[in-house]
């Protein structure tokens, strides 16, 4: 009997750290719920843009950059903002493990993103928003919300 109990809470443990791909009408209503949309100054399509060109909405996306690695729908980086127990030198500046941003609860990535662009850089700091998303008309990652 310990042994099904076990079980079943290691399953209801699994599926509820699984990973996700929103819509962008899902991220949309997050973004507005969390006042992550107009945060600093940029709009709810600037953040699904960014998130579609940097993880394609993909909570489970890690992409390894040489000394360090992006995690996450945003690509948090471990050199600057998450732990991820491997990236020499790590800041941790969001002081979260980078694992916790793989996973189906965006609202820790969401406050750590808000961190990021609270720096001199801004939303500037994503190389995908720079090359994909600024100054662009951004109504498409928006429109049917």
């Amino acid at each position: 009997m310990k042994v099904f109990l076990c079980l079943g809470f290691l399953l209801c443990l699994y599926l509820s750290s699984e990973a996700k791909v929103y819509s962008k009408c899902e991220l949309y209503r997050i973004f507005q719920q969390t006042g992550l949309a107009e945060y600093h100054g940029y709009s709810a399509a600037n953040w699904i843009c960014l998130a579609f060109y940097e993880s394609s909405y993909n909570t489970a996306a890690v992409n390894n950059n040489g000394p360090s690695r992006d995690y996450g729908i945003f690509q948090i980086n471990s050199k600057w903002w998450c732990n991820d127990g491997k990236t020499r030198g790590a800041v941790n500046a969001c002081h979260i493990s980078c694992q916790s941003l793989l996973n189906d609860n965006i609202y820790d990535d969401i406050e750590c993103a808000k961190r990021v662009v609270r720096d001199p850089q801004g939303i500037s700091a994503w190389v995908a928003w720079k090359n994909h998303c600024r100054g662009q008309d951004l109504s498409r990652f928006t429109s049917g919300c």
